[in-house]
């Protein structure tokens, strides 16, 4: 029997998160086929007066061809994604897996190369920029353990928090909004943390279910080359099939002059991928009340309740500082009591310690106004 939880995720899904009208077309993308909610989709979206176009991949099979990667290969393979994204309206990017470590083996250059093409080509000049996007995970007993939950407790709580009230969420986050997108100094400190910049000028954006599923946070980006100071994230982060841990980072003029991990050699090179990686392009703020604690998973993490995250390499359009590169690394850092604390000062004012907003305009984007 079908779990009336994945209709509703599908009727959110179509008709708020993408807001397929009729006679649009959609491409449901899924990685680690799913066919429940795949299936889900598709009838929600002939509900809907739609036309659903399916692409199945594989990890697996994904990572036998990054093995392989040829540039002028995966340049065909852009061209061929590409043609097929140009002709549609909205994007649904569903993503499942048991093993998170799937292209820990890959090479770093053979990385590169899928993201100067599809990466580039399809997705940052195409899907977000042109198409009415959401992406998100689906559970799988592998998220249940990076989560150190049981299956059935994980799903509960994955259906909690991917079908909250979005709209409610919304409306809170204008004041935010509104308070972004009028100041110029940000400093953010805490344990291993004084951190100085600038975000004047450059538009506040809100994510409210309609990009991302979970959803939580209002993004912006740093003036280029505003950041001064030091930044110690506390959240572990996979990135390229590598965990990373205890990551520092100290910042001169936009750029960071020194980078420390759990594998300072590893996470050199990334930052070596290009200029663009050395420099920020999203500084962005989470308030979602159903994600406590992280579980390697960026699309959970950068939604953690109380946490920020800062973001080397690629900016958005959306909230554009210039900066361009073929990486964008969601790096968080929770300021919650039990994670060490910390501070948030706009124009050097207090306006979130520890996790919880503390000026009156922004108190109902605390946990107990969202749930």
């Amino acid at each position: 029997m079908k779990d009336p939880r994945i209709t509703l995720l599908a009727k959110n899904l179509i008709n708020y998160s993408v807001n397929l009208q009729k006679g649009e077309k959609v491409l449901i993308e899924n990685f680690g086929i799913q066919t429940e909610l795949v299936t889900a989709l598709v009838q929600e979206a002939y509900a809907a007066g739609g036309f659903p176009f399916v692409s199945l991949k594989d990890h697996q099979v994904d990572r036998a061809l990054l093995m392989g990667a040829k540039e002028e290969q995966y340049e065909m393979m852009a061209n061929y994604e590409a043609k097929v994204m140009k002709e549609m309206d909205a994007y649904i990017g569903l993503r499942a897996g048991n093993n998170i470590s799937e292209q820990a083996d890959v090479p770093s250059d053979k990385m590169a190369i899928h993201g100067r093409t599809i990466g580039k080509k399809v997705h940052r000049d195409i899907r977000v920029p042109k198409t009415k996007w959401v992406v998100l995970r689906y559970p799988t007993q592998s998220m249940a353990q990076l989560a150190k939950m049981s299956t059935e407790a994980f799903e509960d709580f994955y259906f909690d928090v991917c079908n909250l009230d979005y709209g409610k969420m919304s409306g809170a986050m204008d004041s935010l909004v509104e308070l972004m997108d009028k100041t110029d100094k940000v400093r953010i400190t805490g344990p291993g943390t004084d951190l100085s910049f600038s975000i004047k000028g450059i538009k506040a954006i809100k994510c409210a279910g309609e990009m991302n599923i979970p959803d939580g946070e209002v993004y912006t980006a740093p003036v280029r080359d505003s950041i001064n100071g030091v930044i110690s994230y506390n959240t572990p982060s996979p990135y390229q099939g590598f965990t990373f841990e205890n990551v520092k980072l100290t910042f001169k003029e936009g750029k960071i002059i020194d980078a420390k991990a759990n594998d300072t050699e590893r996470i050199t090179k990334i930052f070596d991928t290009d200029e663009g990686a050395r420099y920020v392009g999203e500084f962005a703020i989470g308030v979602n009340p159903f994600i406590q604690t992280p579980m390697q998973d960026i699309l959970f993490d950068e939604k953690i309740d109380g946490s920020f995250h800062f973001t080397p390499g690629q900016c958005y359009e959306e909230a554009s500082n210039g900066n361009h590169s073929d990486i964008h690394w969601d790096l968080v850092n929770i300021q919650r009591p039990e994670y060490g604390g910390g501070e948030i000062y706009f124009d050097d004012v207090l306006i979130r310690k520890d996790g919880i907003f503390v000026i009156p305009e922004l108190e109902k984007l605390n946990p107990e106004n969202l749930k």
